[in-house]
């Protein structure tokens, strides 16, 4: 089932949300289910960042132009060892669900407990806001 996770667009520095795209299994029938397989999805991703080894690792003018306005440039790639668990990562998600710092929105409907039934559907467009606290002194 494809479906649409809204992100902010990388290199835009006006604030705006992008539609992702995401395969998701069907047996998604709560919010739990949802961000459980969303994270392991994202979890998956990052083992696999890097491991695809260029002979002649480059990039394009356009990609460094676009990585500098971001005031970083590099190769997206994690020079570490270490790989993301995906249950440890799936119980982090689900913590901070419930201790409040994600909310999650299914066409702009906000879903406010694990347990409650989900249903997506073909096409559904999710947004997951990650809470912050702001804290220290203005720069």
């Amino acid at each position: 089932m494809r479906i649409y996770i809204q992100m902010k667009a990388a290199g835009k520095r006006k604030p705006v949300l992008d539609n992702v795209p995401y395969e998701l299994p069907e047996e998604i029938g709560t919010l739990r289910d949802f961000l459980s397989a969303l994270v392991k999805i994202e979890a998956e991703r990052y083992n696999q960042k890097g491991t695809d080894v260029q002979v002649v690792p480059y990039l394009t003018k356009e990609e460094v132009e676009d990585q500098a306005s971001l005031g970083k440039v590099g190769f997206g790639r994690i020079y570490s060892d270490k790989k993301a668990d995906p249950a440890k990562a799936v119980e982090n998600a689900l913590q901070c669900f419930e201790d409040g710092l994600i909310r999650v929105f299914q066409n702009n409907q906000e879903r406010k407990s694990l347990e409650e039934p989900l249903c997506p559907k073909e096409g559904d467009r999710f947004t997951l806001i990650r809470l912050t606290f702001l804290a220290g002194r203005l720069w």
